[in-house]
């Protein structure tokens, strides 16, 4: 099963590429910006699924994605360990 996740736009790179942070976290990953409509900018929230953002999602969208998926980590956390 593939998982398309919420991240934020932290750096514009060169050929369609953006840097974005995975939710709070340090993380970062490189993402394809080419089949979005419009370039994204510094900010933005993208659905990004298998190096591809997909679409900007609205911030408010993006933060309560990304509350439920806390959520359910911490789920997981007490079901598992």
């Amino acid at each position: 099963m593939c998982l398309a996740v919420p991240v934020q736009v932290a750096e514009i790179l060169e050929n369609d590429l953006v840097r974005c942070r995975m939710g709070e976290s340090d993380t970062f990953v490189t993402a394809s910006s080419m089949l979005l409509e419009e370039a994204p900018r510094l900010g933005d929230y993208l659905i990004l699924h298998a190096g591809f953002a997909l679409r900007k999602l609205d911030p408010a969208d993006a933060e309560d994605t990304l509350a439920l998926m806390r959520e359910m980590a911490a789920a997981a956390e007490d079901t598992y360990w």
